[in-house]
């Protein structure tokens, strides 16, 4: 009787309930659409990055993936005025390189190379604008396969493939560069270069890691070392052999623009397992054996030296290089003599080749004891300081069997092993504990920029820059043959660029107030944690990201980490230089004040439509 008495009720209000239903399914669509029509601040990096790659095919669509694993941080309005948009500089500054332009070093004297070292302009003449890629520029080939090949529109400079034709460095075919892989004393290649030098030097064992090429070329030494799990530190000057530093990046291979001058090279003591000079065009025998000194300061005790060229083989050539038999023969002689005073031991010499061994420590070197020993207390407080004809001394040790300065592990055991350096309390601050801790974190911390930039890891990002290295831990947890880092350490910083190198990374010191030794578009990804909280009384936000952009190749990556006022500061003026850019939560939640910015740098070339030209602000 019940249900019979209550069912006109019910069929009276179910129509009432589902106009209800829809009503609300309405209400909350129009809602949705409200809020997707913003700004669009979940997805727009990801689509950004989308739309860019449809065109070239270089990356996935989900290069970069942040929804799922951290929250988005809103940008801090601040009461200042907002920061302007950056014009782009005129098509000549395509390949600018601030410290190194031919126009200011000419005013400097050639004496020792001199007007080749970094001379930078002052504040009011810095070029505050962005460099484009040169129209036709395309993302560079992958590696390895960019060790063999590059675009002629990235680097369109053919002078090489002349000069250099009969010795194999570079070829032009079509659209792209080959480079066969030879040199001037290795034209057959190379691989069979490198199998020569294994003879002595124990390249397969894991004790050689870390390399340094003096006068370079297009690093093709440092190309073909990669593979066997070497890392080169190359540098050559900006010089009439034009780009060759600049080939030597576009190919994937670590390398700076240098040169030996008169200043220190830019590395810490006992940095290098192995040194070399391939018709290099150093003058060894000058300066009372300034150079070589400076060598024997960055190779590590029981490290390698190796000279091919000129003079030796003098017999053979010395009518080539029109000099005479005595002239030649007395430069060897004095090559020799200095090496015998630095302590190293000839190991090998045949042909065009000799390799030299340092001495593990100085307990049997008494006529290096007796030279003229550098006073200096800090042998790694090299930046802008000047040469001296003096003799690195080696650290102490008790017995003759003992490697002065610390035995290390081989490579990849060297990698996470606790370096001699932070052993021996030789880093203010940094204990072995500490050290370790730091390896710990800064695997989380990579394991979590994998999740955010998808494709980290992989040969998408080949050459890195950590613009803040401190102990390296972000390069030892992100190693791999895919990729190489170079660990720059300020020269404001605590220095620690000792324990990079003993660790068998690469790195370099380097002030970011200034402009970074290498040609525009050089780098795929750059990361720095805490950078801006240590530069933000030294010099201008708008400066160092300028710079970070002009080396930066477009459709690359930055990450940094720091502190969340310091990151709205330079998001704001990322905007400027048409950056996508996102900031997300730490790791270990939005409670904490450290965030991570990541950015895309846009595609642009010379000719787009939407850039104004300007060559100063």
């Amino acid at each position: 009787m019940a249900s019979k008495y209550h069912a006109p009720s019910n069929r009276t209000r179910r129509p009432i309930s589902i106009l209800i239903v829809i009503g609300l399914c309405c209400f909350f669509y129009l809602i949705g659409v409200w809020q997707k029509s913003g700004s669009g601040k979940g997805d727009k990096l990801a689509l950004a990055v989308t739309e860019q790659t449809a065109d070239c095919n270089i990356f996935p669509p989900s290069t970069l993936d942040f929804e799922s694993h951290h929250n988005y941080v809103e940008m801090i309005e601040s009461s200042e005025p907002k920061t302007k948009v950056f014009k782009s500089c005129e098509a000549k500054y395509t390949d600018y390189t601030p410290c190194q332009e031919q126009d200011r070093a000419m005013t400097f004297p050639r004496e020792n190379m001199i007007y080749r070292e970094r001379h930078c302009p002052p504040d009011d003449e810095k070029l505050r604008c962005l460099i484009l890629a040169p129209k036709g520029y395309t993302t560079p080939f992958p590696w390895p396969k960019s060790r063999d090949y590059a675009y002629y529109a990235n680097v369109p400079y053919k002078h090489l493939t002349v000069e250099k034709a009969v010795q194999n460095w570079v070829q032009f075919q079509g659209n792209v560069f080959k480079f066969p892989g030879g040199g001037t004393m290795f034209p057959k290649g190379a691989d069979a270069y490198i199998d020569e030098l294994a003879s002595v030097v124990p390249i397969k064992s894991g004790m050689i890691r870390t390399a340094l090429d003096t006068g370079c070329g297009v690093a093709s030494w440092g190309a073909y070392l990669l593979k066997r799990n070497i890392l080169a530190m190359s540098f050559a000057p900006k010089d009439n052999h034009e780009a060759q530093v600049q080939f030597a990046l576009e190919r994937g291979v670590p390398a700076v623009i240098g040169v030996f001058g008169s200043i220190h090279l830019p590395y810490p003591s006992r940095a290098f397992d192995m040194s070399h000079c391939s018709r290099c065009l150093i003058p060894w025998a000058s300066n009372e054996g300034m150079y070589m000194m400076e060598v024997d300061r960055v190779l590590r005790p029981g490290g390698y030296w190796i000279l091919s060229g000129p003079p030796l083989n003098w017999k053979t050539y010395h009518r080539v290089w029109n000099r005479t038999i005595a002239d030649v023969k007395a430069e060897q002689k004095r090559i020799e003599d200095f090496a015998e005073l630095l302590c190293w031991e000839k190991k090998y010499e045949k042909g065009d080749v000799a390799i030299w061994r340092k001495k593990i420590n100085g307990k049997s070197c008494s006529r290096r004891k007796s030279a003229n020993v550098c006073q200096t207390k800090d042998t790694d407080n090299v930046w802008y300081k000047k040469m001296d004809t003096c003799i690195t001394p080696y650290p102490e040790v008790q017995n003759s069997d003992e490697v002065a300065g610390g035995e290390l592990k081989k490579f990849p055991a060297r990698l996470f092993a606790v370096p001699p350096r932070v052993a021996n309390e030789m880093v203010p601050g940094v204990t072995i504990e500490s050290y370790q801790e730091d390896n710990k974190l800064w695997k989380k911390h990579v394991t979590s920029y994998k999740r955010i930039v998808s494709l980290l890891g992989t040969t998408r990002y080949h050459n890195i820059m950590d613009m803040n290295a401190g102990l390296g831990g972000f390069a030892a947890a992100l190693d791999s043959p895919k990729l190489w880092v170079m660990n720059v350490v300020p020269t404001i910083a605590e220095n620690t660029l000792g324990v990079v190198y003993e660790r068998g990374l690469i790195g370099i010191y380097h002030d970011w107030c200034e402009g970074f030794s290498t040609y525009p578009r050089t780098y795929d990804l750059l990361h720095a944690n805490r950078l801006f909280t240590l530069y933000q009384d030294k010099c201008e936000f708008e400066d160092i990201l300028l710079e970070m952009d002009r080396v930066l190749r477009p459709e690359g990556s930055v990450i940094l980490r720091d502190g969340v006022e310091v990151l709205n500061k330079v998001r704001k003026i990322a905007a400027g230089l048409r950056w996508e850019t996102k900031l997300v939560d730490h790791e270990d939640g939005p409670l904490v004040p450290e965030k991570i910015f990541v950015a895309v740098k846009q595609y642009h070339v010379e000719g787009d439509d939407d850039q104004n030209t300007q060559n100063d602000e």
